[in-house]
């Protein structure tokens, strides 16, 4: 069994700033490519931003110069700084990680139950 455990979302005010985690327990042998993605209402879920197991990141355009990936792969963690905040950024976060188990002896694609984060005055 592998889960993630997003923490960290809430209501914020337009400007302000949040820091989303996400921590993954279980019978991990190993965690590649980690990311965040969300989903507002009515829309698709998208991307938001990805980390590499080496640490090479990416972001989707909107996000670009406000937020910031980053992982503490003894903690198995990933974490998202949400800086200068805007209403648009409104959605669900959801994490997700590309992880060989122990138990499966396969890679597979696993997914935290996501966090509100809401942004308004």
């Amino acid at each position: 069994q592998v889960q993630l455990v997003e923490s960290g979302g809430g209501l914020v005010q337009p400007g302000g700033s949040l820091r989303l985690s996400c921590a993954v327990s279980g019978s991990i042998f190993s965690i590649y490519a980690m990311g965040w993605h969300r989903q507002a209402p009515g829309k698709q879920r998208e991307l938001v931003a990805h980390i590499t197991s080496g640490g090479r990141t990416n972001y989707a355009n909107s996000v670009k110069g406000r937020f910031t990936i980053s992982r503490d792969n003894a903690k198995n963690t990933v974490y998202l700084q949400m800086n200068s905040l805007k209403p648009e950024d409104t959605a669900v976060y959801y994490c997700n990680a590309d992880i060989f188990t122990m138990v499966s002896r396969a890679r597979d694609d696993y997914w935290g139950q996501g966090t509100q984060v809401t942004v308004s005055s």
